[in-house]
């Protein structure tokens, strides 16, 4: 039975290798060095072979392993394209699928949350897995009614897996950190370890999505599957076709990789007004572009719960920093606890670190790329740099972090598109507070 491997000394050991394995790739390549191959030809095949063992690992052992690896595939557009190459492939293949579970297990699952006699509700199931991710899989199946339908099924054990592969990870965040440079790792696994509890209760899930196709209904832009029926490791929802993005970003025409950008743009900042949500797993394999333009939208086990919307604080942060008044935004930085206590900071020196990441918003499209980012990464993380210094003397409360990871990922899924967005009109008409002057 291939269940989600459950034995946390079992699954310690794959995560532990990952590091003792890299550290055997680079002893080697010193080797291979003396024998007269170039330091670039040798870094290159370190880091490609490291990629490869790592994605593969964490795809292998699904749960918290997985999820960790599906939300840093969406940076792999800010690393430069000489590390990059080597495992995109292998990071795109986080986002959407991993070694599904037998039958057998799945049946199981769906006795014990549907009942024993769950077949009746279903005129048909397909018993193999149309899609599968980090904590479950999806199987098509046609209602009792007719209607075709998603079956999402938990894989037992998940819950064990989830919070003991986060908890390893964070011990090998200096691995990841060097895979993915200019990537704030350790943060990333703290905020998704603070979420499993909810990704786990597919109630949950099931209550959210409702929220959403509630607030997007009969939208022109954005489609949300109706949920059906809902149990604690089980949802069944309406089943959707559409050009998955990851498809796109590998080899759609720039007019589809536009509307995509600019749907999900839109879906990003209107969410929160229209349901007082933020959906919290943005990766290429929760979206898809239907024929009539439309974008689809799923999985929303991880949300921000933004009754108010986004928050007005950022809007009038990205005003001031467009303006170009660094002193009034050095005020509202420390007004709102931005900035560490006692750290001194030249507002100018905050202007010059946050100036580049309002630059969507200066024309009225922009064009989102891999070197666009790959700039943005290398700033921020030089060590020698004002901007890192600067970086580092800036807090983010922590009321800020789901929504600055929601962000900092759409960006990131935006440049993987290398879509042209209408940010600003978007912005202006979906961001409270930047409208406003203030």
């Amino acid at each position: 039975m291939n269940d989600l491997p459950r034995r946390t000394v079992q699954r310690t050991a794959k995560l532990a290798s990952l590091p003792l394995n890299a550290a055997g790739r680079v002893a080697a390549g010193w080797g291979r060095r003396l024998t007269g191959r170039s330091a670039e030809e040798v870094n290159a095949d370190v880091t490609a072979k490291t990629a490869e063992q790592v994605f593969a690992v964490l795809g292998q052992l699904k749960g918290g392993a997985m999820k960790f690896g599906q939300a840093l595939s969406v940076f792999e557009a800010a690393v430069p394209d000489e590390m990059a190459e080597p495992y995109r492939e292998a990071l795109t293949k986080l986002q959407s699928s991993a070694p599904p579970m037998p039958a057998k297990s799945v049946h199981r699952v769906l006795a014990e949350q549907l009942g024993s006699r769950w077949a009746t509700r279903f005129a048909e199931f397909d018993d193999e897995a149309a899609a599968a991710a980090s904590i479950g899989q999806v199987h098509r199946a046609t209602w009792h009614d007719g209607r075709q339908v998603a079956v999402k099924v938990q894989y037992p054990g998940a819950d064990e897996a989830l919070l003991a592969d986060l908890r390893q990870l964070q011990r090998f965040s200096r691995l990841f950190q060097m895979l993915v440079p200019g990537t704030e790792v350790k943060p990333l696994l703290a905020e998704l370890q603070a979420r499993m509890a909810e990704e786990l209760d597919y109630r949950g899930e099931a209550d959210n999505q409702r929220r959403f196709a509630a607030g997007f209904d009969g939208d022109e832009h954005v489609l949300i599957p109706r949920v059906i029926a809902s149990a604690p490791k089980v949802v069944v929802s309406e089943w959707v076709e559409g050009t998955p993005f990851a498809s796109i970003i590998r080899d759609g025409s720039q007019e589809d990789r536009d509307q995509a950008g600019r749907m999900l743009s839109l879906f990003h900042f209107s969410s929160p007004a229209r349901t007082g949500l933020l959906h919290g797993d943005p990766h290429p394999g929760n979206f898809m572009l239907r024929s009539d333009g439309r974008i689809c939208v799923l999985d929303f086990g991880a949300v921000a719960r933004l009754p108010d919307g986004l928050p007005r604080t950022l809007g009038r942060m990205v005003r001031l920093a467009l303006e170009q008044r660094p002193d009034d935004l050095l005020d509202l930085l420390r007004a709102e606890n931005f900035v560490q206590p006692d750290r001194e900071l030249r507002a100018s020196d905050v202007l010059a670190y946050l100036a580049p990441f309002v630059e969507p918003l200066t024309s009225e499209v922009f064009h989102f790329t891999r070197p666009w980012l790959q700039k943005q990464a290398e700033r921020v993380s030089d060590l020698q740099g004002s901007d890192f210094r600067t970086g580092r003397s800036l807090n983010l409360p922590p009321d800020y972090l789901i929504t600055h990871r929601v962000t900092l990922g759409t960006t990131g899924i935006l440049c993987q598109l290398g879509a042209r967005v209408p940010a600003r009109e978007i912005v202006t008409a979906w961001q409270p507070g930047f409208a406003e002057q203030p």
